[in-house]
């Protein structure tokens, strides 16, 4: 599976700058489970030139920073018990990671004032649970 990884519209990582290596995985799988190297990790080396856009490389080596060891991203798949399924599944975990950290930053808040007649029906609710609470005062023995 040398293909390219399709991140989105305009980013493709190409399948060579993309390394797999496959493992035993703990799991289903019947009496292959011991003899199948069914997990898979996929690596891409986020510092090589053209596996992230110019554009997108500060951004996305901010946000995966917690995660990359020595520059490398790694995603590994175990969930299927047919390599072929995990290789599928490491790819598209490892475009989604992609995808989310290249996405733009969300908008700034705008802060906004409370309108008038909210703030009139939040005091008008204080003053009737102070006369409820009040109301419960006993004041019987006066």
């Amino acid at each position: 599976m040398a293909d390219d990884l399709v991140v989105s519209d305009g980013w493709t990582v190409p399948g060579a700058a993309l390394s797999e290596r496959f493992s035993r995985s703990s799991g289903p799988g019947g009496q292959g489970v011991n003899t199948t190297d069914s997990r898979v990790e996929l690596s891409l080396d986020l510092t090589r030139a053209d596996a992230v856009p110019d554009r997108l490389r500060a951004r996305v080596r901010d946000r995966l920073a917690a995660g990359l060891v020595d520059g490398v991203l790694t995603v590994t798949a175990s969930e299927h018990r047919a390599q072929l399924d995990n290789r599928r599944a490491a790819r598209e975990r490892m475009a989604e990671v992609l995808r989310r950290a290249a996405a733009p930053p969300p908008r700034k808040r705008r802060p906004t004032r409370p309108t008038r007649g909210s703030q009139e029906r939040r005091l008008a609710e204080k003053r009737r649970r102070g006369e409820t609470k009040r109301g419960r005062q006993g004041r019987f023995g006066e």
